[in-house]
């Protein structure tokens, strides 16, 4: 695709730095773009990030591992709360962390952060008072961020104070005052590596800030490293273990650690993970042991047999990203091409991870969302990155560029760049 930018001699005008009369005739030249989407009847989306069916097909060797010559241990029955104990040996390396450390659950860690919080809510953290006998109970969002956690502190009366994110992580000038002046503050919800949607990894500074912060409560670090391993490109940035610095700090009991295979094998047919102290671990499986008998130990079985060992994961995430890096590559390069030399659209490069950050004119974001709806493209609703959909500025966007085929992603493109166009040239006019 050819920039877009005007020229005139030597001087490269911004693509929205013109007169109303010029940026009126490109507003023509756009709309007529626009119906032609319109009238092609599209069906794309870019909505939420799931794999594509190539990277499923990798996992596709796993339906065939078990049968009945070759379960040898008796993972039939119930028992094994805390997971099979092959499956604790291999994640907790993925995690970082001592076998102790680590619970092995079924496919979803989000169920798991769930049923953290409503253990907290109920009996309390470590021999403290239950949360819900407080009058508030307060969470530091960094945003934007994931969606379905802010949908949770939502679900469960949890009030959220929205933090800035910056290209290290959250400000943590502002978590620091907050978590120790104000006892409500029960924890911050992390998504560390390639956070969602900036792509942030966070610095070992912001991590050892976390660690070694004074709070006012008996405060958790609800640290959903979900992108842990998937990188797109192999010089991504590392990020420091939380759990170590913690314990460094003398705060071992502070981090509560998340993650699945939903991208590394099957989203729907994985197994998730969480990890702490000894002390943290012991008192979830005492609630657990009420809630279940044990997990589906045979799925559990079936994902060692086929990952193997840590190199297995990360020979299969290294395929993962050989699927991944062209479709982020397009989107970077269609917002380059025709962005890059204007204010009023920025996006983050991430270099793993499932999302691209996009930042539009403040007041377009609804409104781009919008235009793309209508052209046949579904984008994950503007605002919905922020707490309660609150996104002050209508500015950012999280696109989503895994799941689409190549062919079907480039029209994507080419109706965002358009629907971006439309809303900041219509607000520019107006």
């Amino acid at each position: 695709m050819k920039k877009n930018n005007i020229h005139i001699g030597e001087y490269n005008m911004d693509y929205f730095d013109r007169t109303n009369s010029d940026l009126q005739k490109a507003y023509e030249v756009e709309k007529k773009k626009y119906t032609s989407f319109i009238k092609a009847k599209l069906n794309l989306n870019m909505a939420r990030g799931k794999p594509c069916k190539e990277q499923l097909d990798l996992s596709d060797g796993m339906l065939d591992i078990l049968n009945s010559k070759n379960v040898v241990s008796d993972y039939r029955n119930y028992g094994g709360l805390e997971g099979i104990k092959e499956a604790r040996e291999l994640f907790a390396k993925v995690a970082g962390v001592s076998e102790q450390e680590i619970i092995i659950g079924n496919n979803s860690s989000l169920n798991m952060m769930f049923d953290y919080l409503m253990r907290a809510m109920q009996f309390g953290v470590n021999g403290k008072p239950a949360w819900c006998t407080m009058k508030t109970v307060k969470f530091l969002c960094p945003s934007p961020g994931y969606d379905r956690h802010f949908a949770i502190c939502e679900t469960l009366g949890i009030e959220m104070i929205t933090i800035p994110m910056k290209e290290d992580g959250p400000d943590m000038d502002l978590v620091e005052t907050l978590a120790s002046s104000d006892e409500s503050i029960k924890g911050i919800w992390c998504v560390p590596r390639f956070s969602n949607p900036d792509g942030v990894v966070y610095s070992d500074e912001v991590v050892d800030r976390l660690a070694n912060m004074k709070t006012a409560s008996d405060f958790v670090i609800m640290w959903d490293n979900a992108y842990c391993v998937h990188a797109l490109y192999s010089d991504a940035p590392e990020l420091k273990n939380i759990l170590t610095a913690c314990k460094e700090a003398g705060n071992s009991n502070r981090p509560i650690m998340f993650g699945s295979t939903s991208k590394i094998t099957y989203p729907g047919s994985g197994i998730a993970f969480m990890s702490a102290s000894v002390t943290n671990i012991n008192s979830a499986l005492d609630k657990m042991k009420i809630q279940s008998i044990g997990p589906d130990k045979l799925t559990q079985l079936a994902h060692v047999k086929f990952l193997k060992d840590i190199d297995g994961i990360k020979a299969i995430m290294q395929l993962h990203a050989e699927i991944l890096r062209p479709k982020f590559e397009m989107v970077i390069s269609a917002l380059t091409n025709n962005f890059s030399d204007t204010d009023l659209v920025k996006w983050n490069n991430p270099t793993g991870g499932y999302f691209i950050s996009l930042y539009v004119k403040n007041g377009c974001a609804k409104k781009v969302c919008e235009l793309c709806k209508k052209a046949g493209m579904i984008l994950t609703p503007a605002g919905a990155t922020y707490p309660l959909n609150l996104d002050d500025y209508d500015s950012n966007i999280r696109i989503a560029p895994t799941f689409p085929p190549l062919d079907e992603l480039e029209k994507a493109c080419d109706i965002l760049v358009c629907c971006i166009k439309l809303a900041i040239i219509e607000s520019i006019t107006k």
